[in-house]
């Protein structure tokens, strides 16, 4: 398609020039394998993609650089996989978008807990409200 991007491309932040995507795209979009990357440089994200979101085998990275989550995405979602709390010990488990999740804000503390279902928050759980100072 003329004007779109096709195979290897690179992406940067508007504001500071740093690289947000590098990957392959088609059609303009990103398809096949992928980084994404904080806006600090601190890579994100490395995995497949299919149609703009991850989609296959992929890990995601806190911006430490430790493992958040690895394993599989389906349509954006995290399908089956671990994933890890800062420390790198397991923090839960999702085996076909279901199990018990716990998410994190920034400063390690506990933001949500609770269960999954097709990947996304359904089910028992709770939001625990953090001041970040």
């Amino acid at each position: 398609m003329l004007g779109k991007r096709n195979g290897k491309g690179k992406k940067y932040y508007n504001f500071n020039n740093n690289l947000e995507f590098e990957g392959e795209y088609l059609n303009g979009v990103r398809n096949g394998k992928g980084k994404e990357y904080y806006d600090n440089g601190q890579i994100e994200f490395e995995g497949e993609y299919l149609n703009e979101v991850r989609n296959g085998k992929g890990k995601e990275y806190y911006d430490n650089g430790q493992i958040e989550f690895e394993g599989e995405y389906l349509n954006g979602k995290k399908w089956n996989g671990n994933g890890y709390n800062e420390n790198g010990n397991i923090e839960y488990k999702i085996k076909d978008g279901t199990g018990f999740i716990k998410e994190y804000y920034k400063n390690e503390k506990l933001k949500f807990e609770g269960e999954y279902l097709n990947g996304i928050r359904n089910g028992k759980g709770k939001n625990i409200m953090s001041v970040v100072y």
